[in-house]
């Protein structure tokens, strides 16, 4: 059985939360169905570049950064996915 390849692992859309950081993105690997991806979450670190860590626990923040482009990634979501 053939392993993970990164080269088959696409991100097909992405947002980003400006005020926290955390990452939602519609992913697929191969022909495989798209799906919604939750974290990771970007941060700046002291000497300005960027580094990632787990999403982890949503704060309220998040929770309505979210609701705000939920509709979007679900919209975006169903157009990728196709007809179900």
């Amino acid at each position: 059985m053939p392993g993970y390849d990164p080269e088959k692992d696409k991100v097909l859309k992405k947002w980003q939360s400006e005020e926290t950081g955390l990452v939602v993105s519609i992913n697929q690997y191969g022909d495989g169905e798209p799906k919604v991806q939750i974290g990771p979450r970007m941060v700046m670190k002291k000497d300005g570049t960027e580094s990632q860590r787990k999403a982890g626990r949503l704060t309220v923040e998040d929770l309505m950064w979210f609701y705000d482009v939920i509709d979007e990634v679900k919209e975006e979501l169903s157009e990728l996915a196709g007809p179900g």
